[in-house]
């Protein structure tokens, strides 16, 4: 079950509990310990190593800030997270590249939609933030077109699961526990503790902190929180550029958005590899572990076909879902889309394998997909409800917000 509990008198026993081992509670676990250096942590995992899931399947991109509504959690935490990201790298020797990104329109009507991420990009302190026109776009990215962009320098590359393991390690170092392998079932208020229950009994700490991603809205529903928002998953699927294929954009480049939904469509990105990914999309699928399109977990299902907002986002955004399941099919439809943008993409040598990963996307009853980060507190625990991109960008200022908030809710309750 778990890899170093503490033993002893007190065995069990902890000041502070992060469940979630992902970017975003590890980051958690060193800004409380950065805070109270004294204090008894402890990390716990379901999976048996950190970044298991969204962290470890991402697009690697250090977000500029672009997208968000201004005054947003967001828009607030992205900037300052992306600078914190860099200061943290450069700080370990942990490998990036600001390589800057792109948004491309390529068609007259997606110009609005420009107008409108300018406007918030530059409400949100988007460093170096301008607008290019189709001349420059060239000079920039050379395979890709449009009328018209965004360009974004300050935006970057990095590996998130790398990032995961070194501050794993840096909080191993300064004598963290961990609980891999261990997963927790059910968090309840008994007098002075937090208790956190899984198979084989039981941990108690005098507060603890929940990030667990996909399985956020069934612990905090137990520690006594509102079902509302649920937990969708939506499984992003990634083409890869072949080993040897010369990557064809410096950086990245993506579409301009659907303004209804909360993802960024399928784009392309070179990694910190040097390779080259098209994607993600976004399908709703059968299982919250659903890295294949075809996997189902029965009690997953239920619960999302119980949840009165499914049908309601479905209800609205059925054509994307085809097209999303279009794509899901057809390598030939996923190249095309990115093609519009960069047409070299069609020509591009594909490796036979592909990637995935399963995004947590919080749906209120009525249908919203949440675009913000969503923060609660229950009895004991302050709990991440919503934590999907830019939370990777974002995690180390995300986590002086939630540190902020335990220490808030230790002194009133």
């Amino acid at each position: 079950m778990s890899d170093d509990p503490a033993a002893g008198e007190d065995a069990g026993i902890y000041d502070v509990a992060v469940v979630g081992a992902g970017i975003v509670g590890l980051a958690v676990a060193r800004e409380m310990l950065s805070r109270r250096p004294a204090a008894r942590l402890i990390v716990i995992d379901k999976e048996r190593a950190v970044a298991r899931h969204q962290t470890g399947r991402n697009s690697g991109v250090v977000h500029g800030g672009i997208y968000y509504t201004p005054g947003s959690l967001k828009a607030r935490l992205c900037v300052e997270g992306a600078r914190l990201m860099y200061d943290y790298c450069d700080e370990h020797a942990i490998p990036y590249e600001r390589c800057g990104k792109l948004i491309v329109a390529v068609a007259d009507q997606e110009l609005a939609g420009l107008d409108e991420l300018e406007s918030r990009g530059h409400a949100n302190g988007v460093p170096g933030l301008r607008r290019v026109g189709a001349e420059e776009i060239r000079d920039i990215e050379p395979a890709a077109r449009g009328v018209s962009a965004l360009h974004a320098p300050d935006t970057g590359i990095v590996d998130y699961g790398l990032v995961a393991r070194t501050i794993e390690r840096e909080l191993r170092d300064k004598g963290v526990h961990f609980a891999l392998g261990c997963e927790i079932t059910r968090m309840r208020r008994s007098g002075v503790h937090t208790v956190l229950e899984h198979a084989d009994g039981e941990f108690r700490a005098g507060r603890a902190i929940c990030c667990a991603g996909l399985w956020s809205d069934r612990l905090a529903v137990s520690a006594g929180a509102a079902p509302d928002p649920r937990i969708l998953p939506f499984r992003g699927a990634y083409l890869y550029s072949a080993a040897d294929q010369e990557p064809v954009v410096r950086g990245m480049v993506y579409p301009v958005p659907d303004p209804a939904l909360p993802f960024l469509g399928v784009h392309i990105t070179k990694h910190i590899d040097g390779r080259v990914s098209l994607g993600p999309t976004a399908m709703l699928v059968g299982s919250r572990e659903g890295r294949g399109a075809l996997q189902v977990s029965a009690r997953d299902v239920a619960s999302t076909l119980a949840w009165p907002g499914t049908w309601k986002v479905a209800q609205r955004f059925w054509r994307v879902g085809f097209t999303e399941i279009r794509m899901a099919s057809s390598r030939r439809a996923f190249v095309r889309a990115c093609a519009k943008y960069v047409p070299a993409v069609a020509s591009m040598r594909l490796d036979e394998e592909t990637g995935s990963g399963v995004r947590a996307q919080a749906v209120t009853r009525d249908g919203t997909l949440v675009d913000d980060f969503v923060l609660s507190r229950t009895a004991g625990v302050v709990h991440v409800r919503n934590a999907p991109s830019p939370a990777a960008t974002s995690a180390f200022a995300l986590a002086r917000e939630l540190a902020d908030r335990f220490e808030e809710h230790s002194v009133t309750g």
